[in-house]
């Protein structure tokens, strides 16, 4: 059983967590009902509620359910194209390892992270890498994905190297180890062009092409500032963006004819 320290220890991080983030200031106001729904609910219960278990959760009482648009439609997204196209093996870097874990139970996956994913799961194979040298074998990998990573590249942000030109040797590491006839989905914030140290880049749609100009664009698909998914868009007919979410699925073409 826990002593005495240990759970005063918790119960001071549950509370000052409360208030040491903006949902928490702001959710402050609900924190008189809390205690009377406390009092109520613990002259009820057959089980003691003591004040040292309290774990205030006051901000999750929202009309609707709430989510970031750019990671829910990525991960929709990239599952509808495995599943379609079912590769034997699929490989990530770095996107989000929910998705990940979820994806493996239907495509065998190996996942790559600067900061490797220390689980066993069948399915799924992890190993440490860093996306600006990866240690792929160039044109070795067919199936790859890459979501809301390649802003990430050089800020130091998930104890990377800082290097402003980050993003661009990743996106040549990106195309370099992709196979003839592969298939890379990427997604990055597009809109008003500009690095926001140190959580993100937000791109342009042309600097992603040019990033990426080696491969063909077969589709495009975006997450728009209001949070609406348009799963087949113009890339070239972009409106003005500020925070929005490309979701770019490029195509290496075929092996150039040996000299």
């Amino acid at each position: 059983m826990p002593n005495t320290r240990t759970k005063l220890r918790a119960f001071l991080i549950r509370w000052v967590g409360l208030v040491l983030n903006l949902r928490g200031v702001l959710s402050v106001y609900r924190l008189m009902p809390f205690l009377l729904q406390w009092r109520r609910f613990a002259s009820r219960s057959e089980i003691v509620v003591p004040a040292s278990d309290l774990y205030p959760c006051l901000s999750d009482a929202t009309v609707m359910t709430g989510f970031d648009p750019h990671y829910f439609f990525q991960a929709a997204w990239l599952a509808r194209k495995l599943a379609a196209r079912q590769p034997p093996v699929h490989t990530d870097i770095g996107s989000a390892v929910g998705m990940i874990g979820v994806m493996s139970a239907f495509v065998p996956i190996e996942f790559l992270d600067v900061r490797p994913l220390d689980v066993a799961l069948k399915g799924l194979v992890s190993k440490k890498d860093n996306l600006s040298s990866l240690t792929l074998v160039s044109d070795s990998v067919s199936s790859l994905s890459c979501l809301h990573v390649l802003d990430h590249v050089g800020l130091g942000r998930y104890g990377d190297p800082l290097d402003p030109d980050g993003h661009v040797k990743a996106a040549g590491e990106l195309s370099r180890v992709l196979a003839y006839g592969g298939d890379l989905y990427l997604s990055v914030p597009v809109g008003r062009e500009r690095a926001c140290f140190n959580a993100h880049r937000v791109f342009s749609v042309a600097t992603v092409r040019k990033l990426f100009s080696t491969l063909d664009l077969s589709e495009f698909a975006l997450v728009d500032d209001r949070g609406r998914f348009e799963p087949k868009m113009d890339a070239s007919a972009m409106e003005a963006y500020e925070y929005a979410c490309g979701l770019f699925h490029f195509v290496k073409g075929g092996r150039p004819a040996s000299v």
